[in-house]
């Protein structure tokens, strides 16, 4: 797979190598037992979710995951407790809808970032599906 040279591919090529197939990590074994290298095709099988790091062994905080969106569903109020959290779009149209404030509207290569202690929503809003990789890290 070829990546453009943009701001969210670069983003992504900095968390993620894109890989095409099964959907199965591809785990490089870390001789230190740190977090090592791995491809990580997005690839769900029909899902509407794909976990793609989740924390400690396969990374040091960072958990990921690929969520599908079906038009005018939502992934549900939730907080991003003490971590930060960016949201990358790859396909589709939606809202981050944030507690007390506006909603941010969002749409293909748009990534919207997500401070700690914040109460949010993720809805597509479009008529097609909502696809985005987000990214949760401790804020330190």
């Amino acid at each position: 797979m070829k990546l453009r040279t943009s701001a969210v591919g670069m983003l992504l090529a900095g968390w993620i190598v894109l890989g095409a197939g099964s959907g199965t990590p591809l785990w490089a074994q870390a001789p230190s037992g740190k977090p090592a290298t791995k491809v990580i095709a997005l690839d769900a099988h029909g899902h509407d979710y794909l976990q793609l790091l989740g924390g400690a062994p396969e990374s040091i905080t960072m958990r990921s995951g690929l969520v599908i969106l079906a038009p005018q569903h939502s992934v549900g109020k939730h907080s991003t407790g003490q971590n930060e959290e960016i949201l990358i779009v790859l396909a589709g149209k939606g809202e981050m809808m944030i507690t007390g404030k506006p909603s941010l509207p969002v749409e293909a290569n748009h990534a919207v970032y997500c401070p700690p202690h914040t109460e949010h929503d993720v809805k597509n809003t479009g008529t097609e599906e909502l696809r985005y990789v987000y990214v949760v890290a401790a804020a330190k």
